[in-house]
């Protein structure tokens, strides 16, 4: 991990530490969305990273989306699944 995307997960990780145990686990994805970030700024750098956090953050409403959504290049059997089902 680049050290700018060790920066910008302090705060994702002050989070689990802090704040996850007093939320509750009623996550609507799999895996949670701090799991998600800290994939997220692993995989892609602290630019992009970012970016697919928010994009998921967004998605996390009543009417958004659930279960199973893994960062871009995770897992690859799940994203020819859904480029295929793209197109």
């Amino acid at each position: 991990m680049s050290p700018l995307a060790r920066l910008v997960a302090l705060p994702v990780r002050g989070y689990r530490l802090i704040a996850s145990p007093w939320v509750g686990h009623g996550c609507r994805f799999q895996p949670t969305c701090s799991a998600y970030a800290l994939d997220a700024l692993a995989r892609h750098g602290a630019w992009r990273g970012s970016l697919l956090t928010l994009r998921r953050i967004g998605r996390c409403h009543p009417w958004g989306g659930h279960g199973y959504d893994p960062v871009p290049g995770a897992d690859p059997d799940h994203d020819e699944a859904r480029d295929a089902g793209r197109r």
